[in-house]
């Protein structure tokens, strides 16, 4: 069995564009702040777990700039066909004082974020593989719109 740090990743998609300042605008807005964030994640796990893919639970707000980039860089054809191969995604809204729905990375020993987008990357046993690296995102306007692409195969099969 491996560990999470012996995941041995799939290749990441190449990225048609090499600036941020490239993504198509509006950027999206993928957290919904009334949304009952119980059930949107118990939906995934289900999903995730018939299709054997893992969760990607993307704690963020969509008043966060670096969230919104990295929904966009999500939505280019090329990663979006990677992270649906591999990923099913949920967005879940963390407030803005990153105070809400915190029993979400509770779940996964996350006692507290300190930055958005964190992202918990779960297997079909219910690990978290990137425990270390939840916040790994949570600067995304510094990276290239490959780099991130990168990070999310880091975790894949």
């Amino acid at each position: 069995m491996m560990g999470a740090s012996e995941v041995r990743a799939a290749p990441a998609p190449q990225v048609s564009i090499a600036s941020l300042k490239e993504l198509p605008t509006p950027l999206p807005l993928p957290y919904d702040p009334t949304a009952d964030a119980r059930a949107q994640l118990a939906a995934a796990q289900a999903q995730a777990k018939a299709q054997h893919k893992l969760l990607l639970i993307d704690l963020g707000g969509d008043w966060c700039a670096d969230c919104r980039l990295l929904a966009g860089v999500m939505k280019l054809p090329e990663v979006r066909r990677f992270i649906d191969a591999h990923y099913v995604v949920v967005a879940i809204d963390a407030g803005r004082r990153m105070d809400r729905n915190l029993d979400i990375p509770a779940r996964y020993g996350i006692k507290r974020i300190v930055g958005v987008p964190s992202i918990l990357v779960v297997d079909g046993a219910g690990r978290l593989l990137d425990g270390g690296h939840i916040a790994a995102l949570a600067d995304a306007r510094s990276m290239t719109p490959q780099a991130l692409a990168d990070w999310l195969a880091r975790w894949t099969p």
